[in-house]
């Protein structure tokens, strides 16, 4: 498997957090977000949204969006699994999941605050002002959802961490504040000594500036 990646995209980190989880071996392109590498004539003939990650699974097949690709690799490679096996309990990791990859990772994309800046000329204090009022919403949501186990739904990580610590992590590259989370925080503390989280960690990426 191939994963084209850049190594502050908190989706492609979601997607490595998945595959270190399972295990499982790859190798990676290195696409630049801020070089414009994604919107190149090759990268946009691999995927036309132009956006990572994406995983090249075989020569025929390209599967792009995170969540897509990690319930790919949930179903191709179930053990260790990330999500459990009762359907109430899949519905609510799920839920966490899109809450985070649908409703908050879109407003701070660099495609959507370029256009906050340069179409609608707003300040970068404005722009910061959206960054932390839709990130906080968010994740008010996310700890009235989740428990105080370790994880957010339990002592293991699941799909819902996957999506989580990516969003963490931008939030503090934003200065987003997040003493009034403390659930969120303790997925944070489990999260820095698993492993997997650890080895997809933007910094411990060959990329990383």
């Amino acid at each position: 498997m191939r994963l084209y990646t850049y190594w502050r995209s908190t989706a492609s980190y979601r997607v490595r957090i998945a595959l270190a989880f399972k295990g499982l071996d790859y190798s990676c392109s290195f696409v630049h977000l801020l070089r414009a590498e994604h919107k190149s004539e090759a990268f946009r003939r691999l995927n036309p949204q132009m956006r990572v990650p994406a995983l090249e699974v075989d020569d025929n097949n390209l599967l792009i969006q995170s969540l897509a690709i990690i319930e790919y690799l949930e179903e191709t490679h179930p053990f260790p699994p990330l999500l459990p096996a009762d359907p109430e309990g899949r519905a609510r990791i799920r839920a966490v999941a899109s809450l985070i990859a649908c409703d908050v990772h879109p407003l701070h994309n660099s495609g959507p605050l370029a256009y906050l800046r340069n179409v609608w000329g707003h300040s970068e204090e404005e722009v910061s002002a959206w960054i932390t009022h839709w990130i906080g919403s968010g994740l008010t949501a996310v700890e009235a959802l989740i428990g105080n186990e370790g994880f957010s739904f339990g002592a293991e990580p699941s799909l819902a961490d996957v999506f989580l610590v990516p969003q963490i992590y931008a939030a503090r590259r934003f200065a987003v504040p997040l003493e009034a989370y403390p659930r969120i925080l303790l997925v944070e503390q489990a999260a820095n000594a698993h492993p997997a989280f650890r080895a997809a960690h933007p910094s411990a990426q060959p990329d990383a500036e």
